[in-house]
């Protein structure tokens, strides 16, 4: 079968052991590069940074595990992503805030982030039932690479950030197949640079606005900071999408997934988690206000965050190196609040793009008992968007 961008990596479960499995995640991070939005003529708002991605943020890295195996029953379609604030550092935390929109969804690790406003280690993303194995596997990974570093960790506590959305339409969701290696994988691959969008990493099964979903990203510049925001799409019903303002999702129909599923016609189907980045010095209840924003983002792509749809958001602030001290007074800095607004700004306009990014990097994929979602076709998207003058140059 083709992989994420016509790539063939169609194994068989047997194979995937911890070195293929690392291999096939270091090919997709290096090759797996699809088309753009924006090379399509789709108009967005605001001034991206120069790789219009979370990586934009200095510093920051992104590693996916991308799993494609099998088919029908045994159709493996799903993965994990890693989003480092500060590279594979241990013990350097930063500032953040999360927001549900709707709750229908799972992010651990929320409860402290609350209580303390730190974020300490990555944000990890995956399938629904994959949640717990993703958590235990980095607090294995972070005490095995400690331990090599002679830092002893015997007195300290693990609460990792990890969140799912649902891809068992396209995945044997109940086959469990994301594995300690894969976590470790994705944890490893992390890197600065261009990231890859589409079929990859946690994004690999999700299914979009009727379309194929997957992993998507973009930045924005804003009073001399960055904004950057990565977004795993699972979210919306065919017929709510809009991009760039115009009913794509009207004018593009057919070929939808559950269309036969009658319990699910009426409603959101499945869900968005939103990472959004910054190095802009925020405190952790400006942070909380930074996630809420990545709702306007998402409205402006149609969804009306229905009630099965988990749309659950986590911001965090890589400046601050201060932030997680533990003794003493602690030297910070912070943008006034009345001086947000282009924060805000940028948040909403870098999630919409992402979203978009997401649906225009992926392709066509078939995966469980047969189940097929199509790609957005970037040959329609262009002639809707002209029809209604929408079409950039």
């Amino acid at each position: 079968m083709s992989g994420p961008c016509g790539t063939m990596m169609h194994y068989t479960a047997g194979d995937m052991q911890k070195g293929i499995r690392a291999i096939l995640t270091l090919f997709a991070a290096a090759t797996l590069l699809a088309a753009r939005a924006r090379q399509l003529g789709v108009p967005f708002d605001g001034a991206p940074g120069p790789l219009n991605a979370i990586t934009d943020v200095a510093g920051l890295e992104v590693g996916h595990a991308t799993l494609i195996s099998g088919d029908g029953k045994q159709a493996v379609r799903t993965g994990v992503t890693a989003i480092w604030p500060r590279g594979k550092q241990l013990g350097a935390p930063v500032f953040g805030g999360w927001f549900s929109l709707n709750g229908n969804g799972e992010m651990t690790g929320t409860t402290w982030l609350e209580e303390s406003g730190l974020l300490n280690g990555p944000v990890m993303i995956t399938n629904t039932h994959s949640v717990g194995t993703v958590r235990d596997s980095y607090i294995k990974w972070r005490v095995g690479r400690a331990r090599k570093a002679g830092i002893d960790l015997s007195g300290e506590w693990s609460l990792p950030v990890v969140a799912e959305t649902w891809d068992g339409f396209l995945n044997d969701i109940n086959g469990f197949h994301v594995q300690e290696a894969d976590a470790f994988a994705a944890l490893e691959a992390a890197k600065g640079g261009p990231v890859a969008e589409g079929n990859v990493g946690g994004g690999t099964g999700m299914v979009c606005y009727g379309f194929k979903g997957g992993i998507g990203t973009s930045s924005r510049k804003a009073d001399g900071y960055t904004v950057g925001v990565l977004v795993q799409c699972n979210c919306g019903r065919r017929a709510q999408l809009r991009i760039a303002g115009v009913p794509v999702g009207q004018e593009i129909a057919g070929n939808e997934p559950y269309a036969s599923d009658f319990r699910r016609a009426g409603e959101d189907v499945g869900s968005i988690i939103i990472v959004v980045a910054t190095d802009a010095p925020l405190l952790p209840h400006q942070l909380k206000r930074l996630a809420r924003r990545a709702s306007l983002g998402l409205a402006r792509t149609g969804s009306s965050s229905g009630n099965g749809s988990g749309d659950i958001f986590i911001a965090f602030s890589t400046a601050n190196a201060d932030a997680g001290r533990t003794s003493g007074l602690a030297t910070l800095t912070m943008v006034p609040n009345d001086e947000m607004n282009r924060l805000f700004e940028a948040t909403v306009q870098a999630t919409e793009e992402a979203i978009v990014n997401a649906m225009v990097g992926a392709e066509t994929m078939t995966g469980f008992e047969g189940h097929t979602v199509m790609a957005l076709p970037h040959d329609r998207l262009q002639e809707v968007l002209k029809k209604y003058n929408r079409l950039a140059p």
